[in-house]
């Protein structure tokens, strides 16, 4: 016997996670359409009116949502405990692996809501879901970087994370070994690229600075 939750009290929010893994499930065969939409709210017991005000957005909406339960999921499966034990190449690598893992069930809605993403009008769109996944990528790694450093790092891994992915949507290898090789090499790239950048920062602190020594003109050490 099926036993569907009772969501006659849940905000639209609630809704919007409730149906989000649902939609994409159906979205590989009837595409990112109200008819997806339509039959995740079916097995949900959800108002077919109600999921369609959560969703007013259209496709976009649905794919926005699913991305952050993609998020969600790849928290998930790796808590912070386990994070750290890990040293920050793992993390990264472990994350985007376990985001990548999340989505496997649905390659062919993955690459429909790619294909909608890269339409003209939804490239804004498809940027900032790219980001707030990277970021929380990121965060959950234990990065805490506010200055220019929080951007590098994320787009980095945002050039890193896309490129993996058109791999993995034509990966058919056992395990994803292809993806994941290609992850590896890809990560590896950004680690020498910060150990490269920090060796650098390091070696200007010690630089002769003309603004340094001029202010030590104007207010002298006494």
């Amino acid at each position: 016997m099926l036993f569907m939750t009772d969501t006659a009290d849940f905000t639209l929010d609630e809704i919007r996670v409730l149906l989000a893994p649902a939609i994409a499930e159906n979205a590989a065969f009837d595409g990112w359409a109200p008819a997806a939409r339509d039959m995740a709210a079916d097995m949900n017991g959800v108002d077919r009116d109600v999921a369609a005000l959560a969703f007013q957005g259209g496709p976009v909406d649905m794919i926005d949502a699913w991305f952050a339960s993609i998020d969600a999921a790849m928290t998930e499966l790796l808590p912070p405990q386990q994070l750290a034990a890990m040293k920050i190449r793992q993390r990264i690598t472990a994350l985007v692996e376990a985001r990548l893992m999340a989505t496997a069930p649905h390659r062919e809605a993955l690459r429909r809501a790619l294909a909608i993403l890269a339409m003209p009008q939804n490239v804004g769109t498809a940027a900032r879901l790219g980001w707030r996944s990277v970021d929380a990528m990121w965060r959950a790694a234990g990065d805490t970087a506010t200055d220019y450093n929080h951007y590098t790092k994320r787009a980095m891994l945002f050039a890193v994370y896309g490129a993996t992915v058109t791999v993995f949507l034509d990966d058919e290898s056992e395990g994803h070994a292809d993806t994941r090789a290609f992850l590896a090499r890809r990560i590896d790239g950004i680690m020498r690229f910060e150990k490269a950048k920090a060796g650098i920062t390091r070696r200007a602190q010690h630089r002769p600075s003309l603004t340094r020594f001029v202010g030590r003109l104007r207010y002298p050490v006494v």
